[in-house]
């Protein structure tokens, strides 16, 4: 069942959403070489109780940390640990906080010092397709058109997506109906409308392979064929007069 939200409830989770990108644009500047994923999750842990909200990720499903680290080949839910970032490394930096009982989610992926071109234009391209992705998160379009919008971008480079990893409504849960693929024709699905919240998350393969594997953590996805993965979301809230990126702008006017 899909949740429309209140303006209300929209304002909470505009507030919930402004601490998680606060704290990803702090951890930014801490991704240098010879920082440990373990460190990044330290800091985020305490600057989010210092915010005054929870860690969603922390003991979800069993997930024993507050951040998500994602390091070159793993696509998403990297566990934090004692490695080290090394220079030309990117990093995924995945998560999210409850405030007043709704949750905000979202990521970025971070170059580590200098990288190589091919990862910096696999982070632009990525970070563009969830912009594009966003723009069709409008009333009276399908679900699938952001994913269709995702799709169309990351496959003109030859990248490629993985299928069983979605983005997905939030609000009062961390993952609420819909589902939202980064793929498939546009004009399918439910219909989007007034008060929806979608995470839009676009996950890309440099290598263009969708293949997946999973760790014996049960966690951590990495790719295949041991290609880079870039990861970038935001969680987005449907109003009539467009896409409001909570936590990131102002309602549209």
């Amino acid at each position: 069942m899909i949740y429309n939200k209140s303006w209300s409830e929209l304002q909470t989770m505009d507030r919930c959403n402004a601490i998680v990108l606060d704290i990803l644009a702090r951890l930014r500047e801490r991704v240098v070489p010879g920082v440990t994923t373990a460190d990044l999750d330290q800091m985020a842990d305490e600057w989010t109780y210092d915010a005054g909200a929870l860690p969603a990720f922390k003991g979800y499903r069993g997930y024993p940390a507050t951040l998500c680290t994602s390091i070159n080949e793993v696509i998403v839910h990297g566990i934090p640990a004692d490695r080290e970032l090394e220079e030309g490394d990117i990093v995924g930096l995945d998560m999210g906080v409850i405030v007043d009982g709704y949750y905000g989610d979202s990521a970025i992926t971070v170059p580590v010092g200098k990288v190589s071109p091919k990862a910096q234009q696999l982070l632009e391209v990525t970070e563009k397709s969830m912009r594009l992705g966003i723009e069709k998160a409008a009333v009276g379009n399908r679900i699938s058109d952001i994913g269709h919008a995702v799709y169309s971008l990351v496959s003109r480079y030859g990248y490629a997506v993985p299928k069983d990893f979605t983005g997905h409504g939030i609000g009062r849960s961390l993952h609420e109906d819909p589902q939202v693929p980064n793929f498939g024709d546009p004009g399918r699905g439910p219909r989007i409308t007034d008060g929806m919240v979608l995470a839009i998350e676009p996950m890309v393969i440099a290598g263009g392979v969708s293949d997946v594997v999973i760790a014996d953590d049960q966690w951590t996805a990495s790719t295949a064929d041991g290609s880079l993965a870039a990861h970038f979301e935001r969680s987005v809230a449907v109003t009539p007069k467009g896409p409001w990126i909570l936590g990131e702008k102002s309602p549209p006017a």
